[in-house]
C-alpha cells in the first residue's frame, strides 16, 4: 500500500521491522562495526552500497531509517543525514563542484554558509560570486559559466524569499544545479524538488528534529548527485551518530503537527509586532504587506515560525527588550518546540564583519524569534508586557 498523506508518511515510513523481534519503532544501532562478511541471505544492506552493513562510518540501520523517512517526506529518492547541518552543506558543495567551477549564491545566508563560500572555498579553487534575492529573481544573472547556483528557501534572518520555480526553470534551461537550504519552510511547507531544485538541504537540528537536542543535518536528491555526496561523506566522516538519527526519527514523526503549530504562531505574532509603534519592521512572508508575499505563496504551501522585526533604539534597547521576556529562551539556533530569540549580530552573524552585516541589512537592532508550539496568547502577552516597559 502506498502512503500518501504527509502525517502517514512522516509516522511510518522508513520504519525498520524485524519480524523476529516485532519491533514497533526502528531500534538504536549503536554499533561501530559490523560482522563482515555477512553472507545471511536475508541481511539488510546498506543502500548506499547495495550490500550488508559493514562499518557505521558507510552506512548504518538506524540512520538509513531516517534517511527513507526523510526522503519519502521529501518527495526525493535519495536522502542522506550528517553530523550536522554545516556538515551537509560543506559535503553538498565539495561533492558537487570542483576546481575551477563557479558558484553563485545568494547574499543573505547563514553566518557560517556565506564563511565557508567567502572565505574557505577559494582556497579549493572554487569560485563564488554573491547576488541578491532580488537580483535573482529577475534574473539579473551576469552571462558567466557557473556550474551551481545556491539558494535558501527564506533566507537567514530577513525571511526573504527566492522564486524558486522561476530560477529553476532559468537553471533548467542553462544546465546549471540548483541548491536550496530549505531549513526555514520544512520539508512540510515546501517540496523544494517538486519545484525543480536538484538538491535540498536541511538542518535538521531544526524544525526536522524539532526539540533543540540535536545536532544533523539531511539532503535529499537524485541518483545523478547522490553517489558523490555519498562518498564525500565517507570521506569527511560527516555521518551522525546512530542516537542523534533516532530523535530525529522520532522527531520527523511529529513535524506535520508541530508546523501547522509553528506556522499560525508565525501569523499571529507577526500580525501583532507590525501593529507596535515601537517596532520599525517586520519580516515574514505570510503579510501580505510583506515584499515577498506573493513569490512566498507560489512558493511556500505556509511561511513557518520565524519572524525577524527591527525594534526603535538600538541594541540596548534591544538587550533590555529580550531580557524582560519570560517565555522566549535568548538563545541561537531554531525550530524547536519553545520559543528563542537572538540578535543576529551576536549570533548566527557574528562571524562576518560589520560591513558584510551592514551590507545586508543585519543592523544591531535586528532582533529575530523562532516561535515554537506554545500557546500564541500567552506569547503575545509576554510580548506585549516586554514592549510597554520600553
Amino acid at each position: 500500500m502506498e502512503l500518501k498523506g504527509f502525517n502517514t508518511k512522516a509516522v511510518h515510513s522508513g520504519d525498520l521491522k524485524i519480524p523476529q523481534i516485532g519491533n514497533v519503532v526502528t531500534p538504536i544501532f549503536e554499533n561501530s562495526t559490523f560482522l563482515y562478511p555477512n553472507d545471511n541471505n536475508d541481511a539488510y544492506l546498506d543502500n548506499t552500497r547495495g550490500l550488508p552493513y559493514v562499518y557505521s562510518r558507510w552506512g548504518n540501520p538506524t540512520v538509513q531509517s531516517l534517511e527513507e523517512k526523510y526522503s519519502s517526506l521529501e518527495n526525493c529518492g535519495y536522502g542522506l543525514a550528517f553530523s550536522s547541518g554545516m556538515a551537509a552543506i560543506t559535503s553538498t558543495i565539495l561533492g558537487t563542484l570542483k576546481k575551477g567551477d563557479n558558484l553563485l549564491a545568494i547574499n543573505e545566508l547563514y553566518g557560517q554558509t556565506f564563511y565557508f563560500f567567502s572565505k574557505t572555498l577559494k582556497n579549493y579553487g572554487i569560485n563564488v560570486d554573491f547576488i541578491s534575492v532580488d537580483n535573482l529573481n529577475n534574473l539579473k544573472i551576469d552571462n558567466k559559466n557557473y556550474k551551481a547556483i545556491y539558494i535558501e528557501s527564506i533566507t537567514n534572518p530577513l525571511l526573504e524569499v527566492p522564486d524558486i520555480i522561476k530560477i529553476a526553470k532559468y537553471c533548467n534551461e542553462n544546465n546549471i544545479i540548483l541548491i536550496d537550504d530549505a531549513t526555514f519552510a520544512s520539508p512540510y511547507n515546501q517540496n523544494p524538488l517538486d519545484l525543480g531544485v536538484d538538491i535540498v538541504i536541511h538542518s535538521g537540528t531544526k524544525y526536522i528534529s524539532g526539540h533543540s537536542d540535536v545536532l544533523i543535518g539531511l539532503v535529499g536528491t537524485s541518483k545523478n548527485y547522490y553517489k558523490n555526496i555519498v562518498i564525500m561523506r565517507k570521506t569527511l566522516g560527516a555521518v551522525p551518530d546512530a542516537f542523534q538519527s533516532y530523535l530525529t526519527y522520532r522527531g520527523l514523526k511529529t513535524l506535520g503537527l508541530r508546523m501547522e503549530k509553528h506556522n499560525y504562531n508565525g501569523g499571529k505574532i507577526s500580525e501583532f509586532l507590525s501593529k507596535s509603534e515601537k517596532i520599525t519592521d517586520v519580516y515574514y512572508p505570510g503579510l501580505v504587506n510583506n515584499k515577498y508575499h506573493g513569490i512566498a505563496s507560489r512558493n511556500l504551501k505556509a511561511f513557518g515560525g520565524m519572524v525577524s522585526f527591527k525594534l526603535r533604539g538600538g541594541i540596548d534597547n534591544s538587550h533590555k527588550f529580550i531580557k524582560e521576556l519570560k517565555i522566549p529562551a535568548y538563545a541561537a539556533s531554531l525550530g524547536g518546540v519553545e520559543s528563542l530569540i537572538t540578535l543576529p549580530v551576536e549570533t548566527t552573524h557574528s562571524s562576518l564583519s560589520i560591513e558584510e552585516r551592514y551590507k545586508t541589512g543585519i543592523t544591531d537592532n535586528l532582533i529575530r524569534l523562532s516561535l515554537g508550539i506554545e500557546d500564541y496568547e500567552d506569547l503575545i502577552d509576554d510580548f506585549k508586557n516586554s514592549l510597554d516597559k520600553l
